[in-house]
């Protein structure tokens, strides 16, 4: 018998501190590779720059992965559960309008760890933007198109 998502359970005790950083990791609805099409890639960074010109977050790095996203920042005023939403939704907006479909394709949920401030948050920003090599994608980071830091 397969098992009932458990992804409801990860906002319980969820808690959110504005200035802080968190490291938000969103998968699509099973595991579909959405992003392995550059140009649907991109739509989403326009949506994550979007986020980030509005002031909701101060985004430190992140990489979209075929299928998911890894998104390091520091959160604004507005509640984290707020800003991942609007921003699941207004990529879910563009990304189906250039599709020509309407469907949900964000898996429900997301994960999300505070970053503690005695972590090394460019060692962090390091390990997100080396997924690609880690999964293979790639041979160089320079070689894959969809991540960004702050630090360049």
């Amino acid at each position: 018998m397969p098992q009932k998502p458990n992804s409801h359970l990860l906002r319980l005790g969820r808690y959110c501190e504005p200035g802080r950083a968190y490291l938000i990791t969103t998968v699509v609805h099973q595991r579909y590779p959405l992003f392995s099409n550059l140009r649907l890639g991109r739509l989403l960074v326009a949506e994550l720059k979007h986020t980030h010109d509005l002031g909701l977050v101060n985004s430190l790095a992140w990489v979209i992965m075929p299928d998911h996203l890894h998104w390091l920042f520091e959160l604004g005023d507005a509640p984290l559960s707020q800003v991942i939403g609007r921003t699941k939704s207004r990529s879910t907006l563009t990304i189906n309008r250039a599709r020509g479909i309407r469907e949900r394709f964000w898996q429900s949920g997301y994960h999300d760890r505070a970053v503690r401030a005695e972590e090394d948050i460019r060692r962090i920003a390091r390990y997100i933007v080396a997924n690609p090599l880690r999964a293979g994608l790639v041979d160089h980071i320079g070689d894959y198109p969809l991540w960004d830091a702050a630090w360049l």
